[in-house]
């Protein structure tokens, strides 16, 4: 007999294990499952002398060996609770395998009724929300069942994400397109999941939260961390206020405020500063520059770090790769406010990607043409050559950059380019 631990009798475990009947056991694992665990039909083997011996003694009838011998399951259960396991066969198959044998019908039944129920619960959480009528619901709902993010994650995790994304659009959409921040992203994530955290970049809920907010503003998925701040803050959010920066110098604002004095008191000193979110939301609707001064917008530190050096008396903005917001919201503020706006970057796919975003938002090349990089190159010597790396990247404001950097395969940065970047600074 078997203990209560089900464990198998030592001496009928080893008669179980030999190696020719692991096709056996395979199969009738396979044929359970889909029987939803009832021992019904049969299966084909494929048996060697040592299996069909060992069958034929289970069994107690002559097993044949060969190719696709059949077997039905029920002689099978049968012959192991007469055995001195005295159990069937799906609980053998478990103490052999140390797995479950899963019913896979009703498995896939209870993950049917796992789903209905998260659609009715974000039915309810809509209505209760009163946000049930609203024209962009059908579309999120469609999209969300279309895709795989919810899936993925599960229906309990899928639930929950669910039922906290509604509670803050519940709280936003209201109050959204065009208001001051009434949100910080913490506090908000706090009152509506009891963490902190709970709207981070990282999670299901923020991501849920954000495709609604895109639907309901007519607005794009936003796909960029970029993209999901300014969504964040179309809804009346302040996320990160303060780590991402756009260096700035010679930047001096006309205004009389006491902000504005103490930007021209920072360039008077040779000072560069670094302008954070929070700062741009203190200066407010404060005019940046003179109506119709260009600013310099550059990509590389390493650039403004020259200018700096050399004292340059231009306005000079540098990015530091891709923008941040801060970078982001300056730039289209200075051009809003009629401000020329031009742009230089690397001369290899991601900068010319990042050129590329920069320029969408209205901003001009500087030293960005065909003929400025085939210029470069022209200038290059094995100690500065690198070869481009990564997909290429469409040039649309000049097609023949992305094919004469394709032909060439070298990539230039702004480092090597630097004195005549700095040579447009001094004499503008």
């Amino acid at each position: 007999m078997t203990g209560i631990d089900g464990t198998l009798p030592p001496a009928l475990r080893a008669y179980l294990s030999v190696p020719g009947l692991a096709p056996v056991w395979s199969a009738a694992r396979g044929r359970l499952e889909r029987n939803g665990l009832q021992p019904i039909g049969g299966i084909t083997a494929d048996l060697d002398h040592s299996a069909a011996e060992q069958l034929s003694g289970l069994l107690g009838e002559t097993v044949t060996p060969g190719a696709g011998r059949r077997i039905r399951l029920a002689d099978l259960d049968k012959a192991l609770r007469r055995s001195s396991g005295g159990r069937g066969l799906v609980s053998v198959l478990e103490t052999l395998d140390g797995r479950t044998v899963v019913d896979r019908r009703a498995a896939r039944d209870r993950d049917h009724a796992d789903w209905a129920e998260v659609w009715q619960r974000l039915d309810h959480a809509l209505h209760e929300a009163g946000l049930a009528g609203a024209p962009w619901v059908p579309g999120w709902i469609t999209a969300l069942k279309r895709g795989g993010m919810l899936t993925r994650a599960g229906s309990v995790a899928a639930g929950q994400a669910l039922d906290r994304a509604v509670a803050g659009l519940a709280l936003l959409l209201g109050t959204a397109a065009g208001t001051e921040h009434t949100w910080e992203l913490a506090a908000l994530a706090s009152r509506v999941t009891g963490t902190a955290h709970g709207f981070d970049e990282t999670t299901l809920a923020s991501s849920l939260l954000l495709r609604a907010a895109a639907q309901a503003l007519d607005r794009p998925i936003p796909e960029s961390a970029a993209d999901r701040r300014e969504l964040w803050g179309a809804l009346g959010v302040a996320t990160d206020m303060l780590s991402g920066t756009v260096l700035c110098w010679q930047v001096r604002p006309p205004g009389r405020d006491s902000w504005s004095a103490m930007m021209r008191d920072r360039a008077d000193l040779g000072l560069m500063t670094h302008l954070t979110l929070h700062e741009l939301a203190v200066a407010g609707s404060a005019s940046w520059l003179p109506t119709g001064q260009v600013v310099s917008v550059c990509e590389n530190p390493q650039v403004m770090q020259a200018a700096v050096r050399a004292s340059t008396a231009a306005p000079l903005l540098c990015l530091s790769g891709n923008p941040a917001s801060a970078g982001t919201q300056l730039l289209r503020r200075l051009i809003a406010a009629g401000n020329p706006v031009r742009y230089h970057g690397d001369f290899d796919w991601p900068g010319v990607a990042i050129a590329g975003r920069v320029l969408e938002q209205g901003a001009i090349p500087w030293r960005m043409s065909a003929d400025d990089y085939t210029s470069a190159v022209a200038e290059l010597d094995a100690a500065h050559a690198v070869a481009l790396a990564g997909r290429p990247v469409p040039t649309p404001w000049d097609p023949g950059l992305a094919t004469a950097m394709s032909a060439h395969g070298l990539a230039i940065h702004e480092e090597f380019v630097l004195f005549d970047l700095l040579g447009d600074l001094e004499v503008q």
